[in-house]
C-alpha cells in the first residue's frame, strides 16, 4: 500500500515554487502539469470507487469505467481554461500537453512504487505506452477542438464527440493490453503510433500558422 496523497505533495512543492518565478508559457505548462497530477488523484478516487461499487474485476473496471473517469477528469480543467480565457492555439497545446505530462508521471510514479521497478522492459512500458496514451489523447482532444474552433463549429456536441473518442481510445489501449500476446504488443504500439501521428499533424500546423502570420505581416 502507498500513499498517494503523499507522494503527490513531493512533487507537487517543488513545481509551485518553480512557478513563482516563471511567467508566459512556461507558467502554464507548470500549472497545467500540477492539474493532471490532480486530476490523477481524483480519478483515482472515483474509478476505485464506481469499480468496488459495481462488482467489476480489475480488467472490466480498466477497460469499462477507468477511460471515462480519467478522460473526464483530464478534460475538464482543459475546457475550463478553452472557454473561460478563449486562448490563442499554442497556448492550448501547452496546457493539453501540462495535464497529460502530469497526469501520467503520477500514474506511473504510484504504479512503480507499487510493484516495483527491478524490471526494465515493465518501466519501458509503463513510459513509453501507458506514459504516451495519456498525452496524446490530450493532444489529440485538443487538435481536433482547435480545428472545430476555427471552422467554427464548436458546440457542446463537438466537445462531447471529442471527450467520448478520447475515452474510446483509451479503452481500446486498456482492452488489448489486458490480454497478452499479440493483442498486447499491438496495444503498447498504438500510443507511439499515435505520438508520430500527432507530430507530423503538428509540424503541418506550425508550418500553416507561421505562413498566416507572415500573409498577416505583409498584407
Amino acid at each position: 500500500m502507498i500513499y498517494a496523497e503523499n507522494i503527490m505533495i513531493c512533487i507537487m512543492v517543488p513545481f509551485l515554487i518553480v512557478f513563482l518565478f516563471v511567467r508566459g508559457k512556461v507558467k502554464q505548462f507548470v500549472l497545467a502539469l500540477l492539474l493532471g497530477m490532480a486530476a490523477c488523484l481524483l480519478g483515482a478516487y472515483v474509478g476505485g470507487f464506481l469499480g468496488t461499487v459495481s462488482g467489476m474485476n480489475a480488467n472490466d473496471t480498466a477497460v469499462y469505467i477507468s477511460p471515462m473517469i480519467e478522460e473526464t477528469f483530464k478534460f475538464f480543467p482543459f475546457l475550463f481554461y478553452l472557454f473561460l480565457f478563449d486562448p490563442e492555439d499554442d497556448s492550448l497545446i501547452v496546457v493539453a500537453m501540462g495535464i497529460g505530462v502530469g497526469f501520467a508521471s503520477f500514474e506511473n510514479c504510484c504504479y512503480i512504487l507499487s510493484y516495483g521497478a527491478n524490471k526494465m522492459v515493465y518501466v519501458l512500458i509503463r513510459g513509453m505506452a501507458v506514459g504516451v496514451m495519456h498525452i496524446v489523447s490530450m493532444l489529440s482532444l485538443c487538435f481536433g477542438l482547435i480545428m472545430a474552433r476555427r471552422l467554427k463549429a464548436l458546440s457542446f456536441s463537438i466537445v462531447l464527440g471529442a471527450l467520448s473518442l478520447a475515452m474510446i481510445f483509451h479503452s481500446i489501449y486498456n482492452l488489448l493490453v489486458s490480454k497478452e500476446g499479440i493483442t498486447s504488443q499491438i496495444g503498447y504500439a498504438l500510443p507511439l503510433l499515435t505520438a508520430f501521428v500527432l507530430y507530423l499533424y503538428y509540424r503541418r500546423f506550425s508550418s500553416e500558422q507561421i505562413a498566416e502570420e507572415n500573409t498577416f505581416i505583409s498584407d
